[in-house]
């Protein structure tokens, strides 16, 4: 059996935590291994990147963006802990992969720079799913605020709200070439679960 890679993508506040935790826990019980992973990573680009977020680094969105293509390359490729690695023996979910950046970054710069400058990713380590979890901006900022002391740069209505429209125009940039579902994330978490695991099912 050929082992999945799963991007679970979406605003923030959309609940990619809850459904990657939920789904993991559902692949185990068939007896399979799974790995759970997320970007930016927690390695020395991804730090820096946390940084920028946090208000403790400054840098242009520009540099933003190329800074996510070195995280990814290195979250994909290293032969200790990347993705590649952890397909040989089991599935692999990760919480935002190079979506995110099509759609983040392409509210700032131009996205057809962004997906050219992921392409070494996406021809290497091309997601088996992308499962976009479609939550309204309103609903996503007031989980976000329920859950968070510090609010990163990203998180503001104005900003969801374009990020998303982002999401959709990459989507149909990509549609005859990638795997996207969408699921209603406005719905209560299980019945997300459920949704995503007849996805998952269907692979």
């Amino acid at each position: 059996m050929k082992h999945k890679l799963i991007a679970f993508e979406g605003i923030d506040g959309s609940g990619k935590s809850t459904q990657i935790r939920l789904l993991a826990e559902y692949i185990k019980t068939s007896g399979q291994q799974v790995f759970t992973t997320f970007e930016p990573t927690d390695q020395y680009i991804g730090k820096i990147i946390r940084d920028i977020f946090s208000h403790r680094r400054e840098a242009t969105q520009e540099t933003i963006a190329g800074l996510f293509v070195a995280d990814r390359l290195e979250h994909l490729l290293n032969p200790d802990f990347g993705m590649l690695r952890q397909l040989e023996t089991g599935h692999v979910l990760t919480d935002r992969y190079y979506f995110s950046s099509y759609a983040y970054h392409g509210v700032h710069v131009d996205m057809d720079w962004v997906i050219a400058s992921n392409s070494l990713a996406v021809s290497r380590g091309k997601a088996d799913l992308h499962i976009f979890i479609d939550v309204d901006p309103q609903l996503s900022l007031q989980r976000i605020h329920q859950n968070r002391e510090n609010i990163e740069m990203y998180e503001t209505l104005d900003n969801l709200v374009k990020v998303r429209n982002q999401y959709l125009l990459a989507f149909e940039k990509t549609r005859l070439t990638e795997n996207i579902v969408f699921v209603n994330g406005n719905q209560p978490p299980e019945k997300v679960a459920e949704e995503i695991r007849i996805h998952f099912n269907s692979l």
